[in-house]
């Protein structure tokens, strides 16, 4: 996949929670980008042992939450077990602790946080530590969350929360055991359509990102037999699992939120 491509792809993911998971990038370089390896049609392994061939089976998404469109699956919410709540209550705690550390963005970079695409304007900027997604891929340790969550305030940034990754290689009961499933609602983009290799730079950007999108994560092709018939190349998933936690909010639903930080205007529930 060719740098501007690459990019573009960035673009039109960014606001859906773009993560980062075992290597660090190149700056164009979707392959390298950590949790951004795309799934392989022939079923050959990704960049750092990911299971590229492997697209989880997922159920659908409960009624209590909204479509979030063709392009993003997100775990079903469960039924409540023992012990849930509490388990919750403890990670969001520990992200609280993290968030206190981080609220001045400028400790975030000195501790090897790094800014994802800083010139490009987004509605939550992923400040990516490439140790800690590295170590995500391997287990759990809420202490380092993947991404810590900000919003631009002129030329400041303000926390608002942390993303934690997983590879999307793990089951729903993997994830469950990470964070309990009654309460939080892990998601992963999917059905993805590149564009034709065969197209100019401007036709691709207008392809992944114009109003009328056919292509990407906001395009109105979302089957593989679509796809196909457009000359693109189809990808069944394209990130690792994610989560995002606002642990200075005061209610569970505010702090688990799955729908902040998402525009339904568009189909596939992502802003510009």
């Amino acid at each position: 996949m060719n740098g501007l491509l690459s990019r573009a792809i960035f673009l039109a993911a960014l606001t859906a929670g773009a993560s980062a998971q075992d290597q660090k990038p190149t700056p164009h370089d979707m392959s390298n980008m950590p949790g951004m390896s795309m799934s392989r049609q022939d079923g050959a392994s990704a960049p750092a042992g990911e299971d590229a061939g492997s697209a989880q089976s997922m159920t659908s998404m409960d009624h209590r939450h909204m479509d979030m469109g063709p392009h993003m699956k997100m775990t079903a919410l469960r039924d409540p077990k023992p012990g849930d709540a509490d388990r919750a209550a403890k990670v969001a705690e520990t992200a609280r602790q993290v968030a206190d550390k981080y609220t001045d963005y400028h400790t975030a970079l000195n501790d090897g946080f790094k800014i994802f695409l800083p010139e490009v304007p987004q509605k939550q900027y992923h400040f990516t530590n490439y140790k800690y997604a590295a170590e995500a891929a391997a287990g759990f340790n809420p202490e380092h969350p993947t991404s810590l969550l900000y919003e631009k305030q002129g030329d400041r940034y303000k926390l608002v929360g942390v993303m934690y990754t997983a590879p999307k290689r793990l089951t729903e009961n993997d994830l469950d055991q990470r964070i309990p499933l009654s309460i939080a609602q892990w998601h992963e983009h999917v059905n993805f359509c590149a564009p034709p290799p065969s197209m100019s730079p401007d036709e691709k950007r207008v392809g992944l990102l114009g109003p009328n999108a056919k292509f990407g994560l906001r395009g109105s092709i979302a089957t593989e037999e679509a796809c196909d018939a457009a000359g693109g190349k189809f990808h069944p998933v394209i990130f690792n699992w994610m989560v995002h936690l606002y642990p200075m909010e005061k209610t569970p639903d505010a702090i688990w939120s799955a729908e902040r930080g998402h525009d339904h205007g568009h189909a596939d529930g992502h802003t510009d």
